[in-house]
Formats: C-alpha cells, sequence, structure tokens
C-alpha cells in the first residue's frame, strides 16, 4: 500500500507535459484531463457487483473494486472528446500490474485504435529513450471486456491479458477519435529492477513528458 501514491503519477505526466508545453510556447492547442478522486472506504463505496453508469452513458459491472482506476480514466476521456473534440487523444496511468509481469519496469506498454499515430509515438520513443512497447486490441478483447448484466465490466477474463482489457474498458469511451493509452506502471517509479541513470536516483521518474512533448514539437 506504501506505494499507492505513486498511482498519481499518469496525472503527474500530464501535469509536466502541460508545464514544458507552456515553457516552450508551443503554439499548439492542447487540453489537459486530470480526473482525481480519493481511494478510501465509506459508506458510499462501490461494491463488487454494483452497477455504475459511466459518462458515456454505458453502464459498467463493478467485477473489482481495486480496478477503480479505469473508471475514471474512462470517464475523463468521454467528457474531453464530447467537449473539446480532439483531433488525437492520449491518457497516461499506472494501470495495471499486468503490464510490469509483461514487459518489467523499464519498458511501458502502449495500445492504440490508430495505427500511424502509434508509429509517431513509438518514434518520439526512440528519440527520448523512454522505451513503448505496443501491444494488441481487436474485437476479441473488446468482448472480454463484456457483461451479461451491464454494457461493460471493470475486469477482463480474470489474469489473461490484463493489460489490454484494462485498455479495452478505456477504448469504449474513446470510440474513432485516434488515441495511444500508456500503461506507466512499470516505468512511472524507481523499482528494485529499474535500470540505473543518473538523472533517476529515486521516486518518481517522469517517464513519459520527454516523449510527448517531443511529438507535439514535431506536430504539423
Amino acid at each position: 500500500m506504501d506505494e499507492m501514491k505513486f498511482d498519481k503519477c499518469g496525472g503527474c505526466t500530464v501535469l509536466g507535459v502541460m508545464k514544458a508545453i507552456s515553457e516552450l510556447k508551443l503554439p499548439i492547442n492542447v487540453v489537459a484531463i486530470i480526473p482525481s478522486v480519493e481511494n478510501m472506504p465509506s459508506g458510499d463505496a462501490f461494491r463488487p457487483g454494483d452497477i455504475i453508469k459511466l459518462f458515456n452513458g454505458k453502464t459498467a459491472e463493478i467485477l473489482n473494486t481495486d480496478a477503480e482506476g479505469r473508471l475514471i480514466l474512462a470517464d475523463g476521456l468521454a467528457y474531453g472528446i464530447k467537449h473539446y473534440q480532439p483531433s488525437s487523444v492520449m491518457d497516461f496511468a499506472t494501470l495495471t500490474g499486468a503490464c510490469i509481469v509483461a514487459l518489467g519496469t523499464n519498458v511501458a506498454a502502449i495500445i492504440s485504435n490508430n495505427t500511424k499515430f502509434a508509429s509517431k509515438i513509438k518514434a518520439a520513443s526512440t528519440k527520448t529513450s523512454e522505451e513503448v512497447w505496443e501491444l494488441p486490441i481487436n474485437d476479441d478483447y473488446m468482448d472480454m471486456v463484456k457483461s451479461k448484466v451491464a454494457d461493460i465490466k471493470n475486469l477482463g477474463m480474470g489474469r489473461a491479458a490484463g493489460t489490454i482489457t484494462a485498455a479495452a474498458f478505456l477504448a469504449n469511451s474513446v470510440g474513432n477519435v485516434p488515441w495511444v493509452h500508456f500503461d506507466i506502471a512499470g516505468t512511472a517509479w524507481i523499482q528494485p529492477s529499474t535500470k540505473s541513470k543518473s538523472y533517476n536516483s529515486h521516486g518518481a521518474t517522469g517517464f513519459g513528458v520527454r516523449l510527448v512533448v517531443n511529438h507535439l514539437m514535431n506536430q504539423k
């Protein structure tokens, strides 16, 4: 539980990107949304078996109360797309332990609905030495988050493809807008197996800030 302070690293990445955009005075229009909640038990907490309505109108069955980050992130994505009609969307989250199992602590997972957009992100990743690896998403994975009692459920098929099914849940709030999801669970802070770097001695790493800024600087 002591590592839960790093669950805010996705939001901190967004803040870092926006600060860099401001200081560099990049001539681009970027909207940042950071959905934030207090994750504490109370009489209002949701329970396994509950069904909630998301911002986009879809219903979600709660099967795992620890898979709460994807709920607010899904709402943040849907809200931003509805109100700002973006040409593309990126999201960042320390979303799944499955990502650490799959890729370790030096490579982040990306999942996208747009091949061209994902290629641009991977190109920026190479330039900033912030490694990413693209995982697939297709209708089979989307089916894994369908619910028998709601539109979708906040857990896939057990341990199978946990990082991808979390992204599949988010994809229900994105539609056809070009989108890249970053799962930075392994890279967001220094862990025992993290590769030593002189500029990352302890705590959060700021992974993704340089990558995204590089990508944005090369947009035409």
